[in-house]
């Protein structure tokens, strides 16, 4: 019986073969391969008699079965018994050989269980295959695969058998007319012989050790006559590579006189393959594989065929390997292996080929060529060995070649070299050289290449040769004699100087190396190494590079690191030195990034190193060749000029450190007579090398400028230029450009004691004789920029050096002057339409040190260089109008930084002068030049001015040193000037004002005897109402001003105030409007002050700012119309109020803006209020209007007095001043309100106001709708922001209330959305709320009942309800709302009830029975079509449960777990989540009833784990909650355990896992349910879910996996496969994935 059931499921899912889902296919195959597992001999029974029978069975639908049946007896080919196996093999024979027709994908699976058997029954496998394998009668084509695939497979099984099959099979090589018979074979003596081949290697290990390749011989060269003389010549290439593939293997086997025989048409034969097939790598791994063999025989004729060999080979690595397919990268591999092969016979051939090769003009060819002589020095080593000298001379036209690809290959080849000891030969060092060439190569940005592009840039080519220079160094041990010190013949040469990083990596591994050696050994053999660089022109050449430290891959590091090294070789003085010094230089370096390091820094470092070196050498002749050296390697920096430059910086040191005069003039000479004049870099170098050499030799210096000027060189440069009058003025004006400039160093660096007294003797007298040029005894003004620069900064530098001279007191500078006049000069030459050059800021600069030295500037002097220096800066255009001329973004950024630093040189300069005059008259003097264009109509120069006002002013402060109280007698003048700028239509001019109000106040608390460092309270306070004025609104620039004119009326004396409110008054005309609107603003302020004088003035100034209010649309107006309105409201408010809301609606903003101002004042604010809310209340909120259209529904509009008092209501509560009175009022305003709120849903406007509404969508509309629900909402918000609530407006914004609170669907959520904001955050607030609110729960109006019972619902959700002795009340009105007419209400009212679960859980307890009633009414609701009622009621039940007593709900729980089981399989995801979460709630008390809800627990689980794959998430979370509760109740801990862990909500669950454990505990526990728990799950067959279909039968599946054999026989076997049957032609393959795999496991149950 058992038997026929596990044959009848095999049939089953045998029958299923034919789905078309290939997912169902492969469980098919699964599932049949699991019962295998078990039933082996069973199954593999049922498979053959299933295909027996059912002969017609399409071929895919076999080919499952038969790779079922390969995989059973794979894994079980131990237990297998014989008799099963031959079944096994007739029927894989039978089904193999059935069609004639080459069917592949059939006929290989019945091979494929063929070679499964083959594995432990060969002799059988061979039996039953042999009686297909005729002589005379040409075998199917998969009995010849099927024999090949054996041989592979089992190899000492199968070679017995070969002798034999190969007699057979090559008398039907002739018969084969049939490519594919000819193409399996081959395919069969590839494997035969590849298969010999392993059995004679592993002779050891045979089961017959006298198997001899003599034995096969014959056969094999017999089959090779008919493949090689015939079938190698067919059309077809399929064949004739399945030829090429067996030929290869079959070589090693063939007689060796026969392959020597062969040899001369063999070769030619398959090299002749390689022109019809584009596919070459089987030919080339075949004709490897003969090559070898060949030589393995020691072949003679291999001779004769090298030429076409080499010949046809050479072009296959010529063309290069595609990446992206496979076999062209194999076939490279198999080409190389074939050169490695004749390269050990024919070496001297070989080479005689490839070397002409190197020279050809293809590219192709000499980089391919290159790829072989790289493999055959590493392969061929010991035939290349005494052929090095020859190869080593043949590179020489590959070391010259240009091309990107050879050079990457030329690479490859030298590193090849290296390992195998070529470059120690002669000749070596040009290899070397080459590679330190190609490091040295540009390392441009790669350009982006396509993606098959296969070109390489000199990027590419340079990364590798760095590579490899450093591997040499550093792993080649054979290498470090030939490098080192050879490879310091690099460092000094310019044209390698992209290779220093690598180079100095390597130098400095070498170098620590040979230390280790020994002592000595690292020292620098100058003696045996004559081309060496000399240590001074190393220790040059490295010092110089580091100047510049990041670049060239961080070259600084490297290249100091081992100048450390060479320490002993430079001077054995600089060992302790140097150790010291270098590593913080390096690490300094390795701490910054090129951005973050200062340059100025790194060189005063580097400079004051050299200097120490200098010290601790303490050698004149040394330093006097190291000068000499480094002279002589200035020609090198030539295209590098910052390197140029620190070399003369170098020099100048050097020259400075040197004893011999002679010789600093000598080098001071050259220096001159060598400078390339015409280039800047150049001459900073050369200038700043004579300042640094004029510290120690200040006359011989100043001595050789002078003699320079009159030598003969000087002239001739003169002379010779003049020739040529195109270049001739602007070379000699370089020159004297650079002389200028060396005299401004000389002067900074030189000792002051000593310069002082030659200043005006030399120094000036000789920089204006090179700067006047005289044309027929006038001087003429150069127009020469660089000379005019040079000498504005060499006088600068002289003014600094006076300045900073011990004697600065004493000198009086004559000439100071004369100085100031032609830098004004240069000033006004500047054009005022742009600035293009730093003359004006390198000139205010000079003047800046000028003004400060004796004697005084002359007050028309002064204020010459005032205004002439304002004019220029202030007046230039705005950047951006500047950039938008000109045209050009690319210069913009310096553009910017010169405007900048043109600024702070003109803030530097007046400070310089005040400085000079540092009193109230000194400020007002310079306050008069700036006044005009701090009042300028043009912004930019406004902003400018109050800059440099700003800085001036603090400057002042700070400088200020009262002495005397004295009167500060124009602090009303100047603060008048900068208070109304604190307006300005300007952001920064807004900000600089108050800074400058700010030190205005400061100054004068100086002079009334405050000390400097004193705080003042009031004036401290203008630094926070900065904040204030960044953006640009009215209303906070308005409240700023109005503080700071509070801030003024407070500390500016009385004697002040009247010049104060006059100049103020003047304001009122400023360009600027909004600094006019300010001066009115500070105006009123200050007035404020006098309260009494303000009140009698009110009736003119409200008439003033009403007629403002018309004329002008300005914040600050608007704001000061508001204490006007407030008085008039105080008299008048009946009036005020009846006229405003006489006012067309909506509100312009004038309305609105009076409306607010009512707001000022709480009583008068509380008593308009109360006049507002008598006005909603009065009237109806809407009235029904029917349409006169037949049949249609009316519509509500809305009444125009309350809307227009929600309107007014709402401007009023918008002003900050109207909270104390809604405070006051906070019950009465939001009951209206919410109300209110209420009875607009849904309420339409009057057609009149939705015609206004519709024209006034203009530019002056107010911005809200007046859409009558969106302004009681709003009002309402308002309200409740007022209120002191704002928390509670803030919770229900974030939750979305207020915008359900509109809609008609969602009203009562958003109700509650904001009851809960109250409860949280105004709980003392509510009892007089709920009194108001009660009532309304018995209106007439359904809409305000809904929203009473809503807000008191939501509010039992809270205890501040029960905390508040409301609760009682409460409870029993929405108990008394059960009855209510109003579905909504009702369901509202349960919601209630059950939220005093949460509100005071110890009331639910007092009164369960009541609560639990009202429940199970709510269940039993007739009137509830739409479950909403029963829904709530189940909810509202699960958070009650909680709280009541057992014994209140123990009546009731049977009859209600009963009522909700239905609602687990609804339709509607919320009552299946309520009704499951209610279950889960149940359980808490089966303890009284536990037999019979475990019987509820029972019929419930199988909905409850299915439905954990319910399409909705809430209803898993739901079952997951329900499982987790019943778990302690089913009295399985192991079961238990597993919902408590898997089934968090926080936890994602692989169910299909979960299932299984879970099954298996169910059968531990229970197993007596077995059949109850598959009836239940064969009822979700025809669930309408998916996932739940599936589930279904994977459940049943699992069951019956963990179910013991003793239960078994609960289950109606039959009616369960006819059920999983029927599903398995579900439409949903998912199904029928789950159907499969639980067919396959009834295996256990059978």
């Amino acid at each position: 019986m058992t038997e026929s059931r596990i044959r009848r499921l095999a049939t089953t899912l045998m029958d299923a073969t034919t789905d078309k889902d290939l997912l169902v296919q492969e469980q098919i195959y699964n599932a049949l391969c699991y019962l295998g597992e078990s039933e082996p001999e069973e199954i593999l029974h049922a498979c053959d008699e299933y295909l027996r029978q059912h002969d017609k069975l399409a071929y895919p639908h076999r080919v499952i079965i038969l790779k079922a049946m390969e995989t059973v007896v794979k894994n079980n080919i131990a237990f297998l018994d014989k008799s099963t196996a031959k079944v096994v093999i007739f029927l894989a024979s039978n089904e193999m050989t059935k069609s004639k027709e080459v069917v592949r994908d059939w006929q290989q699976a019945a091979s494929s269980v063929l070679v499964a058997v083959g594995q432990r029954f060969i002799n059988k496998v061979m039996e039953e295959v042999l009686t297909k394998f005729q002589p005379g009668i040409l075998p199917h084509y998969f009995i010849m695969q099927t024999f090949a695939n054996l041989s592979v497979s089992n190899v000492f099984g199968m070679v017995p058998f070969l002798n034999s099959i190969l007699g057979t099979m090559l008398p039907m090589l002739g018969m084969a007319k049939q490519d594919h018979m000819k193409s399996v074979f081959c395919y069969a003596l590839q494997h035969f012989s590849e298969s010999i081949q392993e059995y004679l290697a592993n002779l050891d290990k045979a089961p017959d050790p006298t198997v001899r390749k003599d034995t096969f011989s014959n056969e094999i060269f017999s089959a090779y006559e008919v493949l090689f003389n015939s079938w190698l010549q067919h059309r077809e290439a399929k064949l004739r590579l399945a030829v090429v593939e067996a030929i290869g293997p079959m070589s090693y086997l063939m007689p060796s006189e026969k392959l020597e025989e062969q040899l001369p048409k063999l070769i030619p034969g398959i090299l002749a393959l390689y022109k019809k097939h584009a596919e070459a790598f089987y030919i080339s791994k075949s004709l490897c594989q003969i090559l070898e063999a060949s030589v393995n025989i020691g072949s003679r004729s291999l001779d004769m065929q090298l030429d076409s060999l080499l010949g046809t080979l050479h072009p296959q690595i010529c063309a290069p390997a595609d990446p992206s397919i496979p076999l062209t990268v194999k076939n490279h591999t198999e080409v190389l292996r074939c050169f490695t092969v004749l390269a050990c016979s024919f070496p001297d051939r070989v080479l005689a080929f490839l070397l002409p090769k190197l020279e050809s003009s293809n590219e192709r060819t000499r980089v391919g060529t290159l790829l072989i002589m790289r493999q055959i020095i590493n392969s061929a080593s010991s035939q290349m060995e005494i052929k090095k000298p020859f190869i080593l001379a043949s590179m020489k036209l590959p070391l010259q070649d240009s091309n990107n690809k050879v050079k990457r290959a030329v690479v490859q080849v030298i590193s090849a070299m290296a390992h195998h000891g070529y470059l120690e030969q002669a000749g070596g060092e040009v290899m070397l050289e080459y590679l330190i060439r190609q490091c040295a190569l540009p390392s441009d940005a790669p350009k982006k290449q396509l993606p098959d592009a296969d070109d390489f840039t000199s990027n590419s080519v340079q990364s590798i040769s760095v590579n490899t220079l450093f591997l040499l160094s550093t792993t080649v041990d054979r290498m470090s004699n030939v490098l080192w010190p050879y490879l310091l013949e690099f460092v000094t040469p310019v044209q390698f100087t992209n290779a220093l990083t690598p180079l100095c990596k390597s130098l400095m591994y070498l170098a620590m190396k040979k230390q280790e050696e020994g002592e000595n050994a690292s020292l620098i053999r100058y003696d045996l190494n004559a081309n060496l660089p000399s240590p001074y022109a190393i220790t040059t050449r490295l010092l110089v590079v580091s100047s510049q430290p990041h670049v060239g891959d961080c070259r600084g590091a490297a290249a100091l690191r081992l100048l450390n090294v060479l320490h002993y070789s430079v001077h054995p003085a600089l060992d302790q030195l140097w150790s010291k010094k270098v590593p913080p230089l390096v690490e300094y370096i390795e701490e910054n990034t090129e951005k973050s390091l200062c340059q100025k820094e790194w060189e005063e470092k580097l400079l004051l190193f050299l200097q120490e070196t200098l010290t601790a050498v303490s050698d004149n002749a040394w330093i006097c060749q190291f000068s000499t050296e480094m002279c002589k390697q200035l020609n090198s920096y030539n295209g590098f000029p910052l390197e140029k430059n620190f070399l003369y910086k170098c020099i100048g040191t050097t020259l400075g450190a040197c004893v011999s005069k002679d010789l600093v003039q000598k080098q001071l000479q050259e220096l001159l007579e060598t400078a390339r004049y015409h280039e800047e870099a150049e001459r900073e170098g050369l200038a700043s090398c004579f300042g640094i050499c004029a510290i120690n030799h200040l006359e011989e210096t100043l001595a050789k400028l002078e003699d320079f000027v009159r030598s003969d060189i000087f002239k001739k440069s003169v002379g010779l230029f003049s020739i040529f009058k195109d270049r001739s003025d602007n070379e000699v004006e370089k020159i004297k450009s650079t002389l200028i400039l060396c005299y401004g160093y000389v002067a900074v660096y030189a000792p002051k004691e000593l310069v002082l007294s030659r200043i005006e003797a030399d120094i000036l007298k000789n920089v204006f004789q090179y700067f006047n040029t005289k044309v027929l005894g006038i001087k003429v003004e150069t127009k020469d920029l660089t000379l005019k620069l040079c000498l504005i900064r060499s006088i600068c530098m002289i003014s600094q050096a006076i300045y900073n001279g011990v004697k600065c007191g004493d000198f009086v500078f004559s000439r100071k002057a004369e100085l100031v006049a032609q830098m004004v000069e240069f000033i006004k030459a500047e054009p005022l339409d742009s600035m293009r050059t730093p003359v004006r800021q390198r000139a205010m600069i000079t003047c800046t040190y000028l003004v400060v030295l004796e004697p005084h500037l002359s007050d028309p002097d002064r204020t010459e260089l005032i205004d002439t220096c304002l004019a220029s800066v202030l007046a230039l255009p705005p950047l951006d109008s500047a950039r938008e001329r000109d045209g050009g973004v690319t210069d913009a950024w310096h553009k910017e930084l010169l405007y900048g630093d043109t600024i702070s040189a003109l803030k530097d300069l007046l400070k310089s002068l005040l400085q000079r005059n540092l009193t109230p008259h000194g400020l007002q003097d310079m306050f008069a030049h700036l006044g005009p264009w701090i009042k300028s109509s043009k912004e930019h120069e406004r902003q400018r001015a109050v800059e440099v006002s700003a800085a001036l002013l603090d400057f002042y402060l700070g400088k200020l040193n009262v002495s005397t109280v004295i009167p500060f007698y124009n602090l009303g003048v100047l603060i008048a000037l900068f208070s109304p700028r604190c307006s300005d239509s300007l952001a920064s001019v807004r900000q600089y004002a108050v800074d400058c109000v700010y030190c205005l106040l400061y100054i004068q608390l100086c002079y009334e005897g405050f000390a400097r460092d004193h705080r003042d309270e009031m004036v401290e306070g203008l630094k926070a109402l900065k904040k204030g004025l960044e953006e640009p609104d009215f209303t906070v620039l308005f409240h700023t001003c109005n503080n700071i004119a509070m801030v003024i009326g407070k500390r500016v004396p009385p004697d002040q105030l009247m010049s104060l409110l006059l100049a103020m008054f003047e304001g009122l005309v400023d360009p600027d409007k909004n600094c006019s609107r300010a001066a009115t603003v500070m105006i009123n302020a200050l007035l404020k002050e006098r309260g009494g004088v303000l009140q009698e003035k009110v009736p003119d100034i409200m008439s003033i700012i009403h007629s403002k209010l018309q004329e002008v649309d300005e914040e600050h107006v608007r704001k000061a119309a508001q204490q006007t309105v407030y008085i008039l409201a105080s008299q008048h408010k009946s009036v005020v109020v009846s006229s405003l809301l006489g006012s067309s609606l909506p509100f312009d903003s004038h309305t609105c803006t009076m409306w607010r101002s009512l707001a000022t004042e709480p009583t008068l604010t509380a008593q308009i209020l109360e006049q507002l809310l008598e006005k909603v209340n009065r009237d109806v909120p809407y009235k029904e209007s029917k349409s006169f259209l037949l049949g249609s529904s009316s519509e509500r509009v809305a009444t125009p007095l309350p809307l227009a008092a929600t309107c007014a209501l709402h401007e009023i509560m918008s002003a900050p001043e109207s909270g104390a009175a809604v405070l006051g009022l906070y019950p009465r305003l939001f009951v209206t309100l919410l109300l209110r709120v209420s009875c607009t849903v849904g309420v339409q406007l009057p057609k009149n106001l939705q015609s206004r509404e519709r024209r006034s969508a203009g530019p002056g509309a107010a911005p809200r709708s007046l859409e009558p629900c969106s302004r009681a909402v709003e009002t309402l918000q308002a309200m409740l922001a007022r209120g002191g609530s704002e928390e509670v407006a803030r919770a229900v914004g974030s939750a979305g209330g207020w915008e359900l609170m509109g809609s008609a669907e969602r009203h009562h959520d958003g109700i509650a959305v904001l009851a809960s904001a109250m409860a949280r955050h105004a709980g003392p607030r509510l009892p007089l709320i709920v009194k108001d609110l009660i009532p309304v729960l018995s209106s007439v109006l359904d809409n305000q009942r809904v929203t009473a019972t809503a807000f008191l619902a939501e509010l039992l959700n809270s205890n501040v309800v029960n905390d508040l002795i409301l609760l009682e009340t409460m409870m029993d009105n929405m108990t008394g709302r059960q009855k209510d007419s109003c579905i909504l209400v009702r369901m509202l009212a349960l919601r209630g009830l059950g939220n005093i679960s949460s509100g005071a859980p110890e009331k639910v307890r007092k009164h369960g029975a009541k609560l639990l009633a009202s429940m199970v009414n709510g269940m039993d609701d007739k009137d509830d079509p739409h479950n909403l009622v029963a829904l709530e009621a189940m909810s509202s039940l699960s958070k009650l449960l909680d709280h009541v007593e057992e014994r209140d709900i123990q009546s009731m729980l049977l009859h209600i777990a009963i009522r909700i089981r239905p609602f687990f399989d609804s339709e509607q995801p919320d009552l299946r989540k309520s009704s499951i979460v209610l279950f889960g709630n149940l359980t808490k008390f089966s303890e009284g009833n536990c037999e019979v809800f475990f019987e509820q627990i029972l019929n419930g689980l199988v909905t409850l784990l299915l439905h954990l794959q319910d399409p909705k998430p809430e209803v898993v979370k739901a079952c997951k909650f329900a499982l987790r509760m019943c778990g302690p109740s089913m009295g399985c801990e192991g079961l238990c355990d597993m919902f408590l862990n898997h089934l968090r909500e926080d936890r994602s669950l692989h169910y299909g896992e979960f299932m299984n454990n879970v099954c298996k505990h169910l059968m531990q526990s229970y197993p007596e349910m077995l059949n109850r728990l598959i009836s239940t799950n064969l009822f979700y067959f025809k669930s309408s879910w998916v996932d739940i279909r599936a589930a279904a039968p994977m459940f049943i599946g699992f069951l019956v996996l963990h179910v013991d054999e003793d239960h078994c026989q609960q289950v109606d076997l039959d009616q369960l496969i006819s059920s999983l049957n029927l599903l398995l032609k579900d439409p949903a393959p998912a199904v029928r994935v789950k159907v499969a795999e639980t067919l396959g496991r009834l295996v256990r149950i059978l």
